[in-house]
C-alpha cells in the first residue's frame, strides 16, 4: 500500500511539474505583447488603437481556443489536446518574431492565442483530476503559479531594454514550448478519471452547463471570470505603457511589471491555500478589496519605490484572485464535462480579457488618464467579488459536480 501511495504521489508531482512548465511558457507568451509593446510600436509605426488591437488579437484567439480545447478534450483526452495546443502556440510565437508587417503580426498573435486558450482548460483539468478533491486547490495553485512566474520571466527579458530586440521574448516563448512537447508526450499521463469515464456517445454539449441545477453556478462562474480577467489583462497589456506615460522609464516600467508578477506568484500560492480556510465573505473581501485598492493606488502613485510596492500588491490580488477562480471551477462539473465547463468559463473570461485592453485604449485615446482607467474598473470588481462570494458559499454543495449532471 505504501509503495502504491508513493507511486501515486510521484505521478501527481510529475503531472504538476510538467503542467507547471507549460504554464510558465503560457505566462511568458501572455505577457510578451505588453513587454514588447514599445518595440513593436516603433517597428510597425503603431498608434495606441493599433497597439490595442495587437493586444486584443491574442486575446480574441484565446476565446475559441478555450471553448474548442475544453470541448475536444472531453472527447479525445486532455493529453492529446495539450500536446496540440503547446505546439500551436510555440509555432506562432516564433511567427510573431518573424512578422513582416502589421497584419501578419495580428494573425500570428491571433493563432498564438488559440493555442494558449486551448492549453489552459486542459492544464486545469489534468492537474485537478490527478490531485483529487482533497488536494485540488493547492495542486491547481502550484501549477498555475507558473503563469505569473513566466510573465516575470518576460518582464526580466524586457528589463534588458535596448540590449535585446523586441523579438527576443517571442523567440523564447516559441522555442521552449516546442522543446517541451516530446517531454509531455513521454512522461505526462492521461487523466485516470477521463480514461475511466470516457464518453463513448459523442460527449456532453455546452447546453449541459445551462441545465437546471447547473445554470446558476455556471452563470456565477462566467460573471466572476469575465470581470476579473478584464482587470488582469488591462494590467498585463497596458500597465507598461501607462507607467511610461506617467514619467517612468521603460526599464522602471519593466521592474514594476516584474514585481507585479512576483506578487502574482505569491498570491497564487497564498490565496489558493486560504481558499478552504477562510469564510466565503472574508475570501471575497480579501481578494477584491485588495484588487480595487491596489488599482486605485497604481493610478495615483508617482514615486518609483512606492510604485514597486503597489505593483507587487496588485499582482498578489489580481492574478492570485484569478487562480482562485481556476481552482474553483472544476468543483462544479463531473469528469465527463469538466474540461468543457472549465473551458467555457475560461472563454467567457477571455471576453473580459479582450474587453479590458480595448476599453483602456479607447479611454486613453479620449484623454482619460491612468487614474481614470483604473477607476473605471471598480464596478466590474464589485460584480466579480459578489459572484465569488456566492460561489465560495455554495462550493461544498456542488463539490465534485454532484449537482451538475451530464444528461
Amino acid at each position: 500500500m505504501k509503495q502504491n501511495h508513493r507511486k501515486s504521489d510521484g505521478r501527481l508531482a510529475l503531472t504538476i511539474g510538467l503542467c507547471f512548465l507549460v504554464a510558465l511558457m503560457e505566462g511568458l507568451d501572455l505577457q510578451a505583447a505588453g513587454i514588447a509593446a514599445v518595440g513593436m510600436a516603433e517597428a510597425f509605426s503603431l498608434d495606441r488603437m493599433a497597439l490595442g488591437w495587437v493586444f486584443s488579437a491574442g486575446i480574441i484567439g484565446l476565446l475559441p481556443g478555450a471553448l474548442g480545447g475544453g470541448w475536444l478534450a472531453d472527447r479525445y483526452g486532455r493529453k492529446i489536446l495539450l500536446l496540440c495546443s503547446v505546439t500551436l502556440f510555440g509555432l506562432f510565437s516564433l511567427a510573431t518574431a518573424l512578422a513582416w508587417e502589421y497584419y501578419s503580426l495580428l494573425f500570428a498573435r491571433l493563432m498564438t492565442g488559440v493555442g494558449l486558450g486551448a492549453a489552459l482548460p486542459n492544464l486545469i483539468a489534468l492537474t485537478s483530476e490527478s490531485a483529487g478533491p482533497r488536494l485540488r486547490g493547492i495542486a491547481v495553485s502550484l501549477m498555475y503559479c507558473g503563469v505569473p512566474l513566466g510573465a516575470a520571466l518576460a518582464a526580466a527579458i524586457g528589463m534588458g531594454g535596448i540590449t535585446f530586440p523586441w523579438q527576443t521574448v517571442f523567440w523564447v516563448g516559441g522555442v521552449i514550448p516546442l522543446l517541451l512537447v516530446p517531454l509531455l508526450y513521454r512522461y505526462l499521463d492521461e487523466s485516470r478519471q477521463f480514461r475511466a469515464r470516457r464518453v463513448e456517445d459523442g460527449g456532453a454539449s455546452l447546453t449541459a452547463l445551462l441545465r437546471p441545477g447547473a445554470v446558476s453556478a455556471t452563470l456565477l462562474l462566467w460573471a466572476s471570470y469575465f470581470f476579473t480577467l478584464l482587470v488582469v489583462y488591462l494590467l498585463i497589456n497596458w500597465l507598461p505603457v501607462l507607467l511610461v506615460d506617467q514619467g517612468f522609464s521603460q526599464g522602471q516600467a519593466s521592474q514594476v511589471m516584474l514585481m507585479l508578477q512576483f506578487g502574482a506568484a505569491l498570491g497564487t500560492l497564498a490565496l489558493g491555500a486560504l481558499m478552504d480556510r477562510l469564510s466565503p465573505l472574508a475570501m471575497a473581501l480579501l481578494i477584491y478589496c485588495g484588487m480595487l485598492g491596489s488599482l486605485l493606488a497604481l493610478g495615483m502613485t508617482s514615486r518609483f519605490d512606492t510604485m514597486l510596492m503597489v505593483g507587487f500588491v496588485a499582482g498578489l490580488f489580481a492574478t492570485g484572485g484569478q487562480c482562485v477562480l481556476y481552482a474553483l471551477a472544476p468543483r462544479f462539473y463531473q469528469t465527463a464535462i469538466r474540461a468543457t465547463g472549465v473551458g467555457a468559463a475560461v472563454a467567457v473570461g477571455r471576453l473580459g480579457a479582450m474587453t479590458g485592453p480595448l476599453l483602456a485604449g479607447k479611454m486613453l485615446a479620449a484623454g482619460a488618464g491612468t487614474a481614470g482607467v483604473m477607476a473605471a474598473s471598480a464596478p466590474g470588481i464589485l460584480v466579480a467579488g459578489l459572484a465569488v462570494f456566492w460561489l465560495l458559499g455554495r462550493g461544498n454543495r456542488y463539490s465534485e459536480g454532484e449537482a451538475v449532471q451530464q444528461g
